[in-house]
């Protein structure tokens, strides 16, 4: 009954992993893809090239900023849109359908749209700060009339974080939502009957039996997050000047675009070990 799964399994990681690592140490390059000798192979000389790389340090360095930055705020606001969804109000299925909206919509489609709302010229962020006073001369983010979200390294920083946890939090919701109802009524009654109000409720019973469940989503988030190459391929391509760069996008670039795909197989298997660590 497994055999299926196997070989599903193999065709779709064994096999993609085993070829990337034989190309991060052999000298393949887009136009000439094969190994046909041992003297393709070159041992730990991609490794070396790739970790002197000042890009790719920057990369390493962006891609556990974002990932562990965006966990934090995806797992506080999953367990405040939890505990709302999990309560009885007008409207309760149309709430959940919006949040669960950036989780369903294609994800190049959802950071097109971003990549539209941070627009240097026509960004209708900057239009609203500019119709309330924000933008402009006397204002409190300065006089021009555009932040240039995704051409300055810190907004662009943030941008990136921001989209992440757009992306991610309606899955985070979904499984606390299921862990919240999956505490016994029995238990809500008892702590109801004692006396207890929301926040003795919150942080003596709820939080101590979500945390498993807190967990099983902070794992998937960091996975989703670690390895995601289409927010910031789409957003910035890894600008202002590689500021936004990840090890997935400079993989993509160093490899695909760049031609050289032992180096991209190398940067791409930096990201094994914290996969194999989180697994």
């Amino acid at each position: 009954m497994l055999f299926p799964a196997v070989i599903y399994i193999l065709a779709l990681v064994g096999f993609p992993l085993v070829l990337a690592i034989l190309y991060a140490f052999s000298n393949v390059t887009v136009g000439n893809p094969r190994i046909s000798s041992w003297d393709d192979f070159v041992g730990l000389d991609n490794f070396r090239a790739v970790f002197n790389d000042g890009v790719f340090q920057k990369s390493l360095r962006n891609t556990i900023a974002f990932t562990l930055i965006s966990q934090v705020f995806v797992i506080v606001f999953a367990n405040i849109l939890a505990l709302v969804l999990s309560a009885d109000f007008h409207g309760k299925r149309l709430v959940r359908f919006l949040v669960m909206l950036p989780w369903t919509t294609p994800i190049a489609l959802g950071v097109l749209g971003w990549f539209w709302m941070l627009d240097s010229v026509y960004s209708p962020i900057d239009y609203a700060m500019r119709e309330f006073g924000l933008l402009g001369p006397d204002s409190v983010f300065g006089p021009g009339r555009n932040m240039y979200w995704l051409g300055r390294t810190d907004l662009a920083q943030a941008a990136v974080v921001i989209v992440h946890i757009w992306r991610i939090l309606p899955l985070a919701t979904v499984i606390l939502l299921a862990g919240l109802s999956s505490i016994p009524q029995d238990v809500k009654d008892a702590a109801n009957v004692d006396g207890a109000g929301f926040w003795r409720q919150l942080w003596y019973i709820r939080l101590p039996l979500l945390l498993p469940i807190m967990a099983v989503a902070t794992l998937f988030s960091l996975v989703f997050t670690f390895t995601d190459l289409s927010v910031v391929l789409v957003l910035t391509r890894g600008g202002p000047v590689n500021d936004t760069q990840v090890l997935s996008t400079w993989a993509y670039f160093r490899g695909i675009q760049g031609g050289n795909l032992a180096e991209g197989a190398a940067i791409a298997l930096f990201l094994l070990p914290v996969l194999v660590a989180i697994a």
